[in-house]
């Protein structure tokens, strides 16, 4: 196994402390997640094993479990922002507008604001639901985006209530 240089290891170690204050920038989580992971997984296989495909495979695990770790996190980031957005609008009438936010535990994606209204309401025995339009707003409070989407009260809370297929912006959000 080939030594990895202590300027590397440096790097990496730079790059996943000061990662977390990156905030928005996932594809530099996503490349020190990488870099950790292979640092961490040429350590474990070189004092296992000789054997060249045995240390890739040890790698391949490790690197899948940090991508894994990652995209839980994010998940959880985004499924903050829908409850933030959804509990905004559960209480608002079509046309009436409210102010959302949210402040991330897990600081891997910028905190983020914006504006919500409901434009129209749909019931039925059993079931209450409102489409939404909600706005994602920069610094200056001037929207970066608008997004569409259903959400629906559950008997206690408004949460969110459509799948979450990938989107430019918003990841896995929308």
């Amino acid at each position: 196994m080939p030594d990895i240089g202590s300027s590397r290891l440096l790097r990496v170690a730079a790059l996943a402390v000061c990662a977390p204050a990156l905030g928005a920038c996932t594809s530099v989580l996503s490349a020190t997640t990488a870099d950790v992971a292979g640092v961490t997984s040429a350590g474990i296989s070189s004092g296992i094993t000789k054997n060249a495909a045995v240390g890739t495979g040890i790698g391949l695990g490790v690197a899948a479990g940090a991508d894994a770790g990652l995209r839980y996190l994010e998940r959880r980031v985004h499924h903050a922002e829908q409850v933030r957005i959804a509990s905004a609008a559960g209480p608002l009438a079509p046309g009436q507008v409210a102010y959302w936010s949210i402040v991330h535990d897990v600081p891997i994606e910028a905190d983020e604001h914006g504006r919500v209204t409901v434009f129209r309401v749909f019931t039925a025995p059993g079931f209450a639901c409102k489409q939404i339009v909600f706005s994602v707003e920069g610094k200056n409070d001037r929207p970066n985006g608008y997004y569409t989407t259903t959400i629906c009260f559950n008997g206690v809370q408004w949460e969110w209530a459509e799948a979450e297929p990938a989107t430019a912006r918003w990841g896995s959000l929308q």
